[in-house]
């Protein structure tokens, strides 16, 4: 499966917020600005509703021919016929959840250090996320990973990076040339008042290296 990791879009309802746009919706508009693939990300809610949601984003998906990666849920992944699934550090092992999706499926893994890039890559992961790179709103617990750990990671690990936490059009460049393959988003996009030209302005940032 080739794909483009470039722009990254991590689902947020809370980032949507009230407008007058479901959640599908507005990945549709970012996808329309350059996203060029989707993580489906549900905290908090019921299995029904979890699985709900990934069917209409997949469908919506397949509509523009973009992978839809789950967000820790295994099960829901395969329910939908997800392109992908992606797992944290506190998640299954990243071994475990290969030999439950097989090789069609992409794998990918949270990590903030060498030795965890390391253990992700040898279990099978087809991609890293690096972060959160800087504080974010969407995650406020997550641990920030120095610059020189990142590059350390790109030297050690031949999959591709992708970077996230509190990147947006201003800082994005500067990771790719950090060697990062792609940048992950959420509130960069889909908390800006128009989201695809979000998208494109950062898709311009990404596509500058």
């Amino acid at each position: 499966m080739k794909v483009d990791y470039s722009l990254y879009l991590v689902t947020d309802r809370a980032c949507v917020g009230k407008r007058n746009l479901t959640l599908c919706e507005a990945v549709e508009q970012a996808i329309l600005g350059g996203c060029r693939m989707v993580q489906l990300r549900e905290y908090g809610v019921a299995s029904l509703d979890f699985y709900k949601a990934a069917k209409e984003m997949k469908r919506l998906t397949d509509r523009y021919d973009i992978p839809l990666v789950i967000n820790n849920r295994v099960d829901i992944a395969l329910a939908v016929r997800a392109a992908g699934i992606h797992i944290g550090q506190r998640d299954l092992p990243a071994s475990v959840v290969r030999k439950m999706i097989g090789r069609d499926r992409l794998l990918g893994v949270s990590v903030t250090s060498v030795s965890e890039a390391v253990r992700a890559q040898e279990d099978g992961a087809d991609y890293l996320g690096v972060g959160a790179m800087l504080p974010t709103r969407t995650k406020k617990d997550a641990k920030i990973v120095p610059v020189e750990e990142l590059c350390a990671i790109r030297r050690v690990v031949e999959i591709p990076i992708v970077v996230i936490g509190g990147i947006n059009r201003k800082n994005a460049a500067k990771f790719m040339r950090m060697g990062a393959d792609g940048a992950a988003v959420v509130s960069a996009i889909l908390a800006q008042e128009d989201i695809r030209r979000a998208a494109e302005e950062l898709r311009r940032e990404c596509d500058r290296v």
